[in-house]
């Protein structure tokens, strides 16, 4: 398997479109820190290019990067090699790839310039977004054949997590407002990763005004250390569904 990890981020660190994504990230990043007096706002400013940009790229870049791969993963089956394996390494080399754009482009700035918990927490939350989303992707693109229905599915996933979601649970607050939702909002919290991730940066910089119905109801529990931990035990969660589901679904597929 670390041949074929090896291979597949060698392979993608030579792509121009990373390496745009790269200095793009590294761009802005520097861009905020060196206008603003205040590190702390300018990593108020990143935490909407890791809550929006990251996804987005994360899902979209990993889809693409299946199909084009598609000849080569069909090879492969047909070597002795496990099909999980196989996917799996496809997994881990874009991740890796991703990842590493993401260290380079934001996590150094934010290093050199707000080294702090806050900084900290945004670099884990990036983190966790980028392998949730190459994870959500990967079971994208093995549910359909068809390209174009793979990255449409995907942009559907994004766009329903990022800006969908967030509306849905507004309306459930205001038609159930006179009822106890402390326990609803949880569980619902915890079925979008963005809306996680958004919680835990803005809690780090107390700024609760920020946060919307769904952070501040949960101020208490979400800014505990168990509140932290149970983030990031829901947010790897993330990470490993949405890839069974797609072994699963590999290991059965006629390619």
């Amino acid at each position: 398997m670390l041949k074929l990890i090896k291979y597949v981020v060698y392979d993608i660190l030579r792509n121009r479109i990373l390496l745009g994504y790269t200095l793009l990230l590294l761009t802005v990043s520097l861009s905020l820190f060196n206008l603003e007096d205040d590190a702390a706002k300018a990593t108020l400013s990143l935490t909407n290019l890791i809550l929006i940009i990251i996804p987005l790229v994360s899902i979209i870049f990993s889809t693409i990067h299946f199909y084009n791969s598609y000849e080569f993963i069909e090879l492969l089956v047909a070597q002795p090699l496990n099909r999980r394996t196989i996917l799996l390494s496809q997994y881990f080399g874009v991740s890796i790839s991703l990842f590493t754009a993401f260290f380079v482009g934001i996590g150094i700035p934010v290093l050199l310039y707000n080294a702090s918990s806050t900084g900290l927490i945004l670099l884990l939350s990036g983190m966790l977004l980028t392998q949730i989303f190459v994870s959500i992707a990967f079971w994208a693109s093995v549910v359909t054949r068809d390209k174009a229905k793979g990255i449409g599915l995907s942009l559907m996933i994004w766009f329903y997590f990022s800006l969908i979601y967030d509306g849905l649970i507004l309306f459930f607050l205001f038609s159930f407002n006179d009822f106890p939702l402390e326990k609803p909002i949880l569980a619902l919290t915890c079925l979008n990763p963005v809306d996680l991730g958004r919680i835990l940066i803005l809690l780090k910089m107390d700024i609760s005004a920020l946060m919307g119905f769904t952070g501040a109801l949960y101020k208490d529990f979400f800014g505990s250390a168990f509140g932290l931990i149970f983030s990031i035990v829901v947010m790897s969660i993330w990470i490993i569904i949405p890839m069974l589901f797609a072994i699963r679904i590999f290991n059965r597929k006629n390619l």
